[in-house]
């Protein structure tokens, strides 16, 4: 039978009417004689009654069990009095069956499909159509289709034009590892999957494209934890003759159309924006969460003479000292307080001193190598109360700031200091153009390699100096998620080279790796700019889930498995020799 109505969309209005839903099994319930079934379909639930006078139908709904796939033609009538639910969209109402097509049975099911009943993500994962039929997931994806709608009409209305850009092609170093792909008509040679349509925008930019906008798919062969996958997807856009707040200002006004279409909420323009120094002081992150106070405070001034030989010691090498006020954390016992040193020894920090904050002052067993200015100095800058504890962590700055910023998000959570119906956005801006990489003792690039360098920092690009520079780059941020990030990038092929030369790239080697980006360059490139925002991420975070696998139809096991298709999956020896590979077994025994 030819469906009339989703299920879930069955009210009211339709009282009296004879309607065709499909579906489902949900549930099957028994009363006094009268079978009730729950019909689900994408849109919700439907009740359906088949009475028992109804013989024929009435002895085929005896057989229904959870699952079966039905079409059901009847009439909708209202609900008897006291059995109403009001929690459901088509809890007034109930249809009344007068014919009953089994369309498929189903066997008993490995999962239950019940958003409150837990299961393994491995038999999740395995049988994922039936997971994806959970009324909770439905919803997710209806709102992930929902966003993408509104992304493209935004950008449409903004002037973008949507243009594709190559899945294959050449391996470029940025950052992650490549997969590669084999190419059958030139053995020994590969293409290379996407980490981002980076250089391939900018050369649209170079095409007179001056807004460009793809929903890209991305590949990037890295460890996956909740917030990574081996493929993934992001709103990629590109600008021409634009300066960072033109970015961001399209970037603001697209979240808030989002927000409004997914949530019905009203999002506060403009976003507050920080510099990365300020970040990674305050909230020991270049992602802060800012629903919650409880701000890191920098006390290397105050300690550098003071009578801890730790403190001081670290400040003379250069380092800093650095603490973290916990509200009603003296009640925290000396093994919790050891807990938290373990916690922040997982970042680095060789330690954690800590002291009490009660009604005469400061207790612990370091108190005595402080002056009683020193101790005023810690209670009036933390702004500590009696019951507080104050912790301090001494380090090299990135040790502390990774350290105590761990620690904080720990203690928001644990001390339920974090308001989780907030949205609070922020632009992290001014981050440095390059980081030291003391293994390797090169610069390696903070953003990437074609981020431009802020105007005023260009006379520092040189290798003594070239960690001082900062970018024109910036993140969006939403509650510690970093939703996307972007920059303007290098438009003169003379500043690329250099940039290159800066991380160690040879002249033939760039020739090599991005010729043709430098010769597009060459070729009246117009100063450009863009973001890319991560739309997994943002769809975890509107639908509240923790983790992006839960919006993400077909996902990848933390070991970068598909238990639905079995992939990764050998080859047959045929299609090796026709690439020209030959594969090489690891040897899982030991060597005599």
């Amino acid at each position: 039978m030819k469906r009339s109505c989703y299920c879930g969309k069955v009210d009211e209005s339709f009282i009296g009417k004879e309607v065709v839903v499909n579906g489902w099994v949900h549930s099957r319930r028994d009363h006094g004689g009268v079978i009730f079934i729950d019909l689900r379909d994408r849109e919700g639930l439907v009740q359906i009654v088949f009475q028992p006078e109804k013989k024929e139908i009435f002895e085929q709904a005896e057989h229904l069990r959870s699952e079966y796939v039905l079409s059901v033609k009847g009439e909708v009538r209202n609900r008897p009095e006291g059995t109403v639910n009001p929690n459901m969209f088509t809890g007034k109402i109930e249809i009344v069956a007068n014919v009953l097509e089994i369309v498929n049975p189903c066997p008993a099911l490995p999962l239950e499909i019940d958003d409150y009943k837990e299961t393994s993500e491995e038999i999740r994962l395995k049988y994922r159509y039936l997971d994806l039929r959970r009324p909770s997931f439905q919803k997710n994806f209806i709102i992930r289709h929902k966003v993408l709608q509104e992304v493209r009409n935004f950008l449409n209305e903004e002037g973008f034009l949507e243009i594709e850009t190559p899945f294959l092609n050449k391996s470029t170093p940025e950052g992650a590892r490549d997969f590669l792909v084999p190419a059958r008509m030139a053995h020994g040679s590969f293409y290379a999957l996407p980490q981002s349509p980076q250089i391939f925008k900018q050369i649209l930019m170079v095409a007179g494209f001056d807004k460009y906008y793809q929903v890209a798919r991305c590949f990037r062969d890295e460890d996956l934890r909740a917030d990574r996958q081996l493929e993934f997807t992001q709103i990629d856009m590109e600008m021409s003759f634009v300066d960072e707040n033109d970015v961001m200002n399209v970037i603001e006004k697209m979240l808030v159309k989002i927000f409004k279409t997914a949530l019905d909420r009203d999002i506060k323009t403009p976003f507050e924006r920080m510099p990365y120094d300020q970040a990674m002081l305050r909230f020991g992150s270049d992602k802060p969460d800012t629903r919650f106070a409880m701000e890191i405070k920098d006390f290397s001034s105050e300690f550098a003479n003071c009578g801890f030989g730790v403190f001081k010691s670290v400040i003379e090498k250069g380092g800093v000292v650095r603490g973290l006020c916990i509200n009603g954390g003296a009640k925290f016992s000396r093994s919790e307080i050891d807990g938290l040193t373990k916690f922040v020894s997982e970042y680095g920090a060789k330690g954690l001193a800590w002291m009490k904050i009660t009604a005469g002052g400061a207790e612990s067993n370091i108190v005595k190598f402080f002056t009683p200015e020193e101790i005023n100095a810690i209670i009036t800058k933390f702004e500590a109360k009696e019951g507080d504890l104050v912790v301090f962590l001494a380090d090299n700055a990135e040790v502390a700031a990774q350290g105590l910023g761990a620690l904080r998000i720990k203690m928001g959570k644990q001390l339920g200091l974090i308001d989780k119906n907030k949205f609070n956005f922020l632009w992290v801006t001014d981050f440095p153009l390059f980081g030291w990489n003391s293994e390797e003792k090169r610069w390696d690039a903070i953003h990437h390699m074609f981020t431009a360098v802020k105007e005023s920092d260009a006379d520092k690009l040189t290798f003594e100096d070239a960690g001082k520079a900062k970018a024109r780059a910036y993140d969006v941020v939403l509650n510690g998620v970093e939703l996307g990030g972007g920059s303007i990038r290098i438009h003169k092929s003379d500043m690329q080279s250099k940039i290159f030369g800066l991380l160690n790239i040879s002249q033939e080697s760039a020739r090599e790796k991005f010729g043709f980006l430098l010769d597009a360059l060459s070729y009246g490139a117009p100063p450009h700019g863009g973001v890319a925002l991560g739309f997994d991420r943002l769809c975890a975070l509107l639908v509240g889930e923790e983790s992006i696998r839960e919006v993400i139809a077909f996902p990848k096991t933390q070991k970068a498995i598909c238990p639905l298709s079995n992939a990764p999956s050998p080859v047959s020896e045929k299609q090796l020799k026709e690439l020209g590979i030959r594969t090489v077994q690891k040897v899982n025994a030991k060597q005599d």
